[in-house]
């Protein structure tokens, strides 16, 4: 494969919203024949003292991602990364925003959990990511 047929893989891979990565990931591994898992890490420092839960959540693979609040002047903004998210109408969206805390997604992958994160948070909500 070219370096150019590459480079516009990555160009293609790089627009797919995050729903379309699962997707994405869901195809290849049932036409690989394999399970997606987070790169476990090269070296590991011993926790320190009461660290435990710390280390517990940093080692987690999966996660639960929260919607907590949602300020009322930031409420479309984040309705609408709800939707996108989610995959949900505009009316369960709005619904979901306004009866927070809520449940966005009940398991995601560490990557995908901290880029739903990161779209929340520059939306103006608040979000909380727990490890399973």
């Amino acid at each position: 494969m070219s370096t150019q047929h590459i480079e516009d893989l990555v160009e293609t891979l790089s627009k797919l919203t995050v729903m379309d990565m699962s997707k994405l990931k869901t195809m290849l591994e049932d036409k690989w024949g394999v399970k997606a898992a987070a790169a476990a890490p090269m070296m590991m420092a011993a926790p320190a003292a009461g660290g435990g839960a710390a280390a517990a959540e940093a080692e987690s693979t999966d996660f639960q991602i929260t919607l907590e609040a949602s300020p009322a002047d930031k409420k479309i903004g984040v309705i609408k990364i709800v939707r996108e998210i989610t995959g949900l109408g505009l009316k369960e969206a709005k619904d979901l925003v306004d009866g927070a805390p809520k449940v966005l997604k009940e398991t995601s992958p560490k990557a995908e959990a901290e880029e739903i994160s990161k779209k929340v948070t520059a939306a103006g909500g608040k979000v909380t990511l727990k490890g399973l």
